[in-house]
């Protein structure tokens, strides 16, 4: 089992390792060349600037009882097609009940956004966030480990 990081914005990466660390599996972080990763534990992949490229790598990359994270609901739909876990930075677990509604909000999202209409952003996150990310990743990473996801 490993741990696939969507690392360009990714805003728990520390909370990723941390937990981790505790359980001594593999982190590997995946970003582009935007981006530079140095935490001491996980290995960096770093990919070509480009649409989808990081994600792209991150999608081959991942088997079944591997975990992912990332806020992107097409790469989280790819990893359960993969039979891998995978969650958001808010500590939402996305599961077969829930992507297909998150890919058509995702859709319609754009649809607006194409037609010049604005949605809604991100707050700015909490500790609070931080606090929900731990709890649920702790607990997708102990039900993958166990098998019972």
């Amino acid at each position: 089992m490993k741990i696939y990081v969507d690392a360009d914005a990714c805003p728990v990466k520390e909370l990723v390792v941390k937990a981790a660390r505790r359980r001594k599996l593999p982190v590997v972080m995946i970003c582009d060349t935007a981006h530079r990763i140095h935490d001491g534990y996980s290995t960096v992949i770093t990919v070509e600037k480009g649409r989808d490229s990081a994600d792209l790598k991150l999608a081959n990359l991942l088997t079944a009882g591997d975990v992912v994270v990332t806020q992107d609901f097409g790469v989280a739909a790819l990893a359960l097609g993969k039979r891998a876990g995978a969650i958001n930075q808010n500590g939402l677990v996305f599961t077969p009940d829930n992507i297909d509604r998150l890919l058509f909000e995702r859709h319609l999202g754009q649809k607006v956004r194409r037609g010049g209409g604005k949605t809604a952003s991100s707050p700015k996150r909490t500790r609070t966030d931080n606090q929900a990310f731990e709890r649920a990743f702790d607990a997708l990473l102990d039900s993958c480990m166990h098998g019972t996801d």
